[in-house]
This record gives C-alpha cells, structure tokens and sequence, in this order.
C-alpha cells in the first residue's frame, strides 16, 4: 500500500506545474513595485509615451514624476529624430528613425516665426536642439517636451565678428548640463567662445593659435565665394552654391582621447579642425586640384568627422562618404551611393545638407527641381529613399536637418 500511495503522489504534483505557469503567464505590470513599473516603462520607445497619460491613472502618474525621468536618463541611446528645417521655419516635423516614420510636434510659441525673430536650427546634442533668431540670440529647445529657454545674449565685441561655426555638446540630459560653442574671427585668427548651462553664463572668449605643420595656408585674398569639393574621380570641384541658412554654420563637435575638436568647412573648400582642449586650430589638406562644381558637408558619426560630397562626372552624379587617416593625412572612401540612385541628380545644381547619428548618415537633397530625402548605413552602404512627408494632403519640402535623441527628461 505504501508503494501505491507513493505511485499516485507523483501525478498530483505533475498536474500543479502548469497550474503555476498559467499563474506566471497571468502576471501583470499592474503587480509592479512603483520602481520596476517605472524602469520597464522607460524603455519604451519616445513616440509611445504620449501615450502613457490615457491608458490609465497610474500610469499617467509615472508619465509625470521625476523618478520616471530619472529612469529615462539611465537608457544609454534612443534611436535618433531627425528635426527637419522647412522654408517658412514655423512647424515641428521630424523624421522618426525607429519607425520610420514622420511626426508633426507642437512647435514652441518661443520659436513662432514672425518678420522679427525668426529662428532657425543651428546645433543639436543629446535630446536639445539650438536655434539662432535673427537678433543672433541662442534658443535651447527640447522638441518632444516642446520646453525652450532663451540663453543669455552675446556680449556685442563677439556678434561683430565672422561667424564660422556653432557646435553643442550635452553631457547630462537629466540635470540640463551642456555647453555651446561659437568658432569666430578671421580664418587666420580664430577664437571661441562657451556657454555653459552649469554656471548659465557665457565664458571668457579664447583664441586659438595656428599649428605650424599645416599642409595649406590661409589666404585672405582669395576668393571667398569659390568652394573647393571633391568629385568622383578624385578631383576637388568648386562651387558657388548657396547652402540653406540652418547649414551655413554647419559644424561637428568630437570627443577624442578627451580633446574637445569642432571641425567646419571654410570658405576656400577645405575641412578646419579647432582642437578646444589643446587651444589651436589646424586645417586638413584639400583633396584634389580645382576640376568642377559641386556640393559638400561634414559630419559626425560614432565620434568621428565624416565628409559627404556630392559631385559630377563623365556624364553621371556621385554621391559619396569620405573619411581622413589622421596619420597620413590622406582622404578614404568609406561608402558610395548606388549609381542607379545617384544618376537622378546628374544636372540638376543638387545641393545636399547632411547629419550624422550613430552608422547612419540623414542627407537632404535640394534643387529648384527635387528635393529628395536619403537615410545612409555607410558601414553596411545601404541606401535608402525615405518617403515623401505629407501634412493635410500636402508634401512638405525640406532643406536640412537636425539628429537629436527623443528624450523626455533633457532639460534645457
């Protein structure tokens, strides 16, 4: 007898294992500790938490306390939007690189465009974007939460001079810590100058000496209008084309062996490297003698400069992503456009506005005949056209382009 009861107690406790995975399949977040709630939540992704205040009171609860921001600030990346600079620079549209994607964002009243302070985006870092109004003040904006801050203005000795370039760095989303950098003066005798948010007040300016192993010289009776690219086969090409107004300052900041470095085009075609930490500047060698016209940007990619250039040759356009050994001081290509994708633009005065985020590259192509929107994985070369952007049955044209982290918890 004892051995059959024994036989009969084993079936029992088989029949209770399912029992308790249907218990754990029946597991709730609503079973959630407040903190573990707020952590799974975190990871959602940004589009998906406008969302949070309508599924139910707790959530909304999370959606609005602190310690759910905090959360957010703990995930290391978000998958980049794209904020997309229109003519009329009164609307918030971006491109949604996770969902592939367009979205239409309440734009800021601080950012409504009128005849006296229309403000156009310069520089982007983390989950904040910089505008600059026509009164050259700075605007610091996070375009999920829609909260800006104007920053202190300029003193007056800064505005008059050149303006080259304006970089942002962010180096804490949560407690609102970034700095804004301006690359200014003469293309002989530059200087920069700082915000920093921590102390909420712009530095003493800082001039940048000249290194002496430069491969070219500056020279101030060139032609400044003339801008020297690379073409296909390796030539540089000149152009005098216009570049959107968002892009004219157009600059990328790095972080190398921790040496702060703002690289930016300057007016004679070539790349220029202001080197903050170590307080000189140097220029990177052009790529190739004059040959014919075409279109250019730099970019920053996984902490390094990159350079797009656009370019026309036997009969054909070339669209291609260019990295410098910094030993040698030689130009490598790195990824090519398909020439079935490229040929369309043959002939056609393309100008292309460019950002980098991660291994991919956000590139606006613009002409009085297209305008043409292409997302680049340069480290696997795939190209892709995205979709046209419709808003109330209308297709919206774009110039250029911002790469920022959707990230409710930056703090401007």
């Amino acid at each position: 007898m004892e051995k059959a009861n024994c036989c009969i107690s084993r079936p029992s406790r088989k029949r209770k294992l399912p029992q308790e995975g249907n218990d754990m399949l029946n597991f709730t977040l609503d079973e959630l500790t407040e903190d573990l709630l707020e952590r799974v939540l975190s990871w959602l992704p940004t589009s998906m938490f406008f969302r949070l205040s309508s599924v139910c009171k707790r959530w909304k609860s999370v959606a609005a306390s602190e310690s759910f921001k905090l959360a957010c600030s703990r995930i290391p990346s978000r998958d980049p939007w794209f904020f997309m600079v229109d003519p009329n620079l009164n609307q918030s549209v971006v491109f949604d690189s996770a969902e592939r994607s367009w979205k239409k964002l309440n734009h800021p009243p601080l950012l409504l465009h009128n005849c006296n302070c229309a403000s156009i985006p310069v520089a982007a870092s983390g989950g904040l974007v910089c505008f600059r109004n026509m009164s050259g003040n700075y605007i610091v904006c996070n375009p999920v939460k829609g909260s800006c801050r104007e920053l202190p203005p300029v003193d007056p000795d800064s505005r008059d001079r050149s303006l080259h370039a304006i970089a942002m760095n962010v180096y804490s989303n949560y407690h609102g810590s970034y700095k804004l950098i301006l690359v200014s003066g003469d293309l002989s005798k530059l200087s920069f100058k700082v915000y920093n948010s921590s102390a909420d007040c712009w530095e003493e300016e800082i001039m940048l000496r000249k290194q002496g192993d430069d491969y070219t010289e500056f020279d101030s009776n060139d032609d400044d209008d003339a801008v020297y690219f690379l073409s296909k086969a390796g030539n540089v090409v000149a152009t005098n084309m216009q570049r959107s107004p968002s892009k004219q300052y157009s600059s990328v900041i790095t972080l190398k062996d921790g040496e702060e470095i703002v690289y930016f085009l300057s007016s004679l075609g070539t790349v220029v490297a202001c080197n903050l930490t170590q307080k000189y500047f140097s220029e990177y060698p052009r790529l190739l003698p004059v040959f014919s016209e075409y279109s250019i940007d730099v970019v920053e990619c996984k902490g390094e400069m990159l350079v797009v250039v656009l370019s026309e040759f036997f009969e054909s356009a070339s669209l291609r992503v260019w990295r410098c050994d910094e030993k040698t001081k030689t130009w490598n290509q790195i990824a090519a456009m398909p020439p079935a994708m490229s040929h369309e633009f043959y002939g056609k005065k393309v100008d292309i506005n460019c950002v980098g985020a991660g291994d991919q590259i956000f590139i606006c192509l613009s002409s009085a005949e297209l305008c043409s929107y292409v997302l680049c994985d340069f480290v696997t070369n795939e190209w892709v056209e995205l979709p046209k952007c419709s808003m109330n049955g209308e297709a919206l044209e774009f110039m250029s382009a911002c790469s920022f982290e959707p990230r409710i918890e930056a703090s401007v």
